[in-house]
């Protein structure tokens, strides 16, 4: 088990500009120098100051060591907490250019493996930055001017800014800075507007005049959140940068990246700039999210996000600190006070908003592969996992189901048969997915391709700064993009998906190559000179350029350039798609999308992209998942048994126990490498792999009712385990394990040749999910059996889960009888709840169209209490209820009052069976 030494940063007491004492007067303004910029004790800045004097004094004395002499003010900086000065990427610093920044030069040996380390060239701290000179009250909180009287060392530095702060929520801070006189591009996302100031926030704010700084604390504890004092604020036109210091190494979040759960602090930058490329460590994926989670050393937690959709790095230093570089935008911040980790996050859907409430058959098992070759072999995979009787709720198609490649087509010999599939999936309660890319081809003779007719009519693509369609190559050959900013290309995408539906009612959509995809850079053309195409600044992107594998940047869109949207053209396809599914079929849409960006959890799902058949990709996929349960996206999942390579049979059953757990769940494959779906192994492997789907299949009310709760008020279904224990320690750095929910906890084993698996369980009564058989943890590691058709999971004490008979579809499971298993906690009491609707239907909660029931165990009595009810609920039934933790063998129990026959097991275990209660029905069950 990894332990964590309790860490305790000190951080500087800026002299305050501006107290926000909430119900008081502003107190008046006491503005000043500030104390020294990084972090730390005064113990710890007196020797600091003391040795370097020291150091210096005595190469003044000596003649020194080969070099001019170096000022104290750069001795003085501790490693961990320079910030720098010159982040450009692939440029040796020399002590002649840092210096050209007014910087401090101090070489230090590069770490292993070729990785960044402490920077050569940092900031003093008397670097030039801005000065507060006003700050004014307004209803909502303050406004204030920004000025800079010495030039930084980008081109185009904007001498004057506005600062704006409201006071949103007791437990949201909202911070924007822009220029002050010219308006810049900002995010054109719907965020919730504040109507009054808050009343009794949860947050003091300080800031600090010269040096402009921001000063955060949480008034509980007095821990301090945010502190952009220890480096200078730099806002030129495409260069953005402001730095805090962080209360705590414990941070998550800043996506898409592959990697822990819990990011290093250890000198690693994270760059946000969506991107085709298989998930590889260190490089910028496919979706952009610019918001942390951090968990504070007393188990507080809070969460930052940056509205800025510009390609942007995040630096991280083990001070701890972090510093945001963006090259366009504005700096837009909203703060999340939490105070717990699942509050943060659901604050932070408050301002991006909740996710869609996904149908009840996308919870089901998907599959797909690239490479089924024609219509009949899908078909035959189809009716192959019906033999076997291996639930299946959704067949998928890649790309070589169309013809030539080209979107809004299917291939006319290899795929004929495909809309007898669809009505046949359709017959059996199932459904179909098809690909979609945003490249449409452009070489067609004219009047032979509509799509990319009607949209050059249309004008509806993205063009070039000579303002002509800009031409790219994907999988059709030289193709154009459809510009999804533009609210005419979505009539446009919903007439094409109109047409082909009427050829081939799809159910869903899935979306890919639209971060946007390239197989050029940028254009036929390459790219025109000028800043938009190679800016001053260039993050560190994949391939060095912000054109690599995408259209120009300098390419025109509707609402801005590329520059600024880029990262947005998931979320606008997807926002695109998803209106286009509820005007075609008039129920909830399905869209699983490669590339995404905050609130894109309200419209479509994603996957996790073009994993690798291998051990660690299986891993890899848990803080994949969980990273998007932070981001709002909870409809998440990996290709099962990896997309890309050759599967084992055993990867192949342990990933699938795994991904039965995934929220999305759903196995792909490539093409030229052999099957993978559960019907081509052995026999005692497909039996373990539809075990676990049946067994998924049986948590399907849980795992509904968990998707309701996170559209309903953005809670969380795949969770880490520190979001429940954030007071422990031991659970901050945990992504080999997740809950679902509060309650089910899942220890997939995840390395080749075992038979067992270890886990940490907190402190607590754990249930095993099959038996009931407890374990009393006081948060410990424990060993598990694991044999290959085995995955541990535990229920915690406390919880009721709703489960259901399975069956082989999500339609035809919803009919089954329910078991209502409950875990007893340790006094005797424990809490469940359902949620039921039709399981397709738009916004049934919103228009009182479902079905809510609250269970309560207390003194020995089960409760279930219906507080919302309608007609579907009356359809099914109450079967079993199951009770985990009865400690004394009953004597009788009584229904309502009425005696019924149960069983009793030595392992604590009362079962009461043939309840036949309608869901829609109350009832009460004791024993005595």
């Amino acid at each position: 088990m990894k332990s964590y030494q309790k860490l305790r940063t000190a951080v500087p007491q800026p002299a305050a500009c501006w107290v926000e004492e909430e119900g008081a007067s502003p107190a008046p303004t006491r503005c000043g120098k500030l104390a020294p910029w990084w972090v730390g004790s005064g113990l710890l800045v007196a020797a600091v100051l003391l040795s370097a004097i020291t150091v210096w004094v005595l190469r003044q004395v000596s003649g020194g060591w080969p070099g001019p002499a170096l000022p104290p003010k750069c001795l003085l900086v501790p490693e961990d907490h320079r910030f720098d000065c010159y982040p450009e990427h692939h440029v040796v610093v020399t002590q002649e250019l840092c210096e050209s920044r007014g910087c401090c030069f101090i070489q230090t040996p590069p770490p292993a493996g070729g990785k960044r380390g402490v920077p050569w060239c940092f900031y003093p701290r008397d670097f030039p930055s801005y000065t507060l000179e006003s700050l004014n009250q307004t209803a909502l909180g303050m406004v204030g001017l920004l000025v800079r009287r010495e030039k930084a060392y980008y081109p185009r530095d904007i001498e004057m800014l506005r600062l704006d702060v409201e006071f949103e929520t007791n437990t949201r801070l909202h911070i924007k800075i822009t220029d002050a006189a010219n308006p810049r591009f900002e995010v054109p996302l719907e965020v919730p507007r504040a109507m009054k100031r808050a009343e009794n926030p949860i947050y003091s704010l300080d800031f600090s005049r010269d040096p402009f700084g921001v000063l955060l604390r949480r008034r509980a504890t007095g821990t301090v959140l945010l502190n952009t004092t220890v480096a200078p604020l730099i806002f030129a036109d495409q260069f953005l940068q402001i730095a805090t210091s962080l209360p705590s190494k414990f941070l998550y979040g800043l996506g898409e990246h592959r990697g822990t759960l819990l990011h290093s602090l250890d000198w690693s930058t994270l760059t946000l700039w969506a991107r085709d490329v298989s998930p590889t460590e260190s490089f910028n994926l496919y979706g952009a999210h610019p918001f942390y989670l951090l968990m504070e050393e007393d188990g507080d937690a809070h969460g930052v996000f940056l509205l800025n959709s510009n390609a942007m790095e995040v630096a991280l230093q083990p001070a701890p600190a972090l510093t945001w570089r963006t090259i366009g935008g504005v700096l837009d911040f909203y703060i999340f006070l939490g105070p717990d980790p699942n509050m943060v996050i659901q604050q932070y859907q408050q301002v991006i908003g909740f996710p869609a409430m996904p149908p009840l058959w996308a919870l089901g098992f998907h599959l797909c592969r690239w490479g089924y070759g024609s219509s009949n072999e899908t078909w035959q995979t189809v009716r192959a996992m019906r033999n076997y009787q291996i639930p299946q709720d959704a067949q998928w198609n890649d790309i070589d189901y169309m013809d030539g490649y080209r979107d809004f087509t299917f291939d006319p010999q290899k795929f004929a048969s495909l809309p007898s599939l669809v009505e046949d999936l359709h017959k059996h309660r199932q459904r179909y997915v098809m690909i979609l890319d945003p490249g449409i081809s452009s070489t067609n003779p004219h009047g032979s391709y509509w799509p990319f007719d009607e949209g050059l009519k249309r004008g509806l693509f993205l063009n070039t700064t000579q303002g002509q369609p800009l031409i790219g190559q994907v999988w059709p050959g030289f193709t154009a993009f459809a510009d999804f900013s533009n609210p005419d290309t979505h009539q446009w995408w919903l007439e094409n998906l109109q047409r082909f539906h009427a050829h081939v009612p799809f159910d869903g959509l899935w979306i890919d190559m639209n971060e946007p995809s390239n197989f050029m850079d940028g254009s036929e053309e390459g790219c025109p000179p000028g800043e938009l195409d190679s800016p001053p600044y260039t993050p560190a992107v994949l391939g060095d350029s912000l054109s690599a594998k995408t259209v120009c940047a300098s390419a025109k869109q509707k609402v801005s350039v590329h520059y600024n949207l880029h990262n947005l053209y998931g979320l606008m396809e997807a926002r695109a798609t998803a209106s286009a599914l509820i005007q075609i079929r008039g129920k909830r849409p399905f869209v699983i999308s490669r590339s995404t960006f905050p609130s894109q959890g309200r419209y479509s799902g994603h996957w996790l992209g073009d994993n690798r058949s291998q051990w660690k990709d299986m891993y890899y996929s848990i803080p994949g998942l969980l990273s998007f349960s932070l981001f709002g996206i909870p409809l998440v999942g990996a290709d099962i048994c990896g997309f890309s390579g050759s599967t084992s049979e055993e990867l192949c059953t342990r990933w699938m126990q795994l991904g039965a757990f995934y929220p999305f769940a759903r196995n792909h494959n490539t093409q030229n490498e052999k099957a993978q779906d559960p019907t081509v192994f052995s026999p005692a492997a497909r039996t373990a792999m539809k075990d676990v789907l049946l067994t998924r299949y049986s948590l399907l009310p849980f795992l509904y009712t968990l998707f309701h709760r996170a559209h309903l008020q953005g809670d969380t279904v795949a969770r880490p385990l520190f979001f429940e224990f954030p007071q422990d320690m031991a659970t901050l750095g945990l992504d080999r394990q997740f809950l679902w929910g509060w309650s089910l906890l899942v220890t997939p084993v995840l390395e080749p040749g075992v038979d067992s698996v270890t886990g940490y369980f907190p402190r607590g009564v754990w249930y095993d999910f099959y038996t009931g058989f407890s374990v009393n943890s006081s948060g410990e590691m424990l060993k598990m059996s694991a044999p290959l058709d085995h995955l541990n999971l535990h229920i915690r004490e406390g919880a009721i889960l709703p489960t259901q008979k399975p069956a082989t579809t999500s339609e035809v499971t919803r009919g089954n009888p329910l078991r209502l298993i409950v875990a007893l906690s340790s006094s005797a009491t424990a809490w469940g709840d359902l949620f039921w609707d039709d399981g397709e239907s738009l916004d049934t909660f919103e228009r009182g169209s479902y079905s809510y029931l609250v269970f309560n165990v207390t003194q020995n009595i089960f409760t279930s209490i219906v507080l919302h009810t309608s007609t579907e609920a009356t359809e099914v039934t109450i079967g079993t209820v199951s009770i985990f933790g009865v400690r004394q063998p009953p004597a009788k129990v009584l229904l309502n009052g009425q005696q019924k026959p149960f069983s009793y097991l030595e392992n604590q275990v009362l079962t009461v069976s043939d309840l036949g209660l309608s869901l829609s029905q109350g009832f009460s069950l004791r024993w005595l």
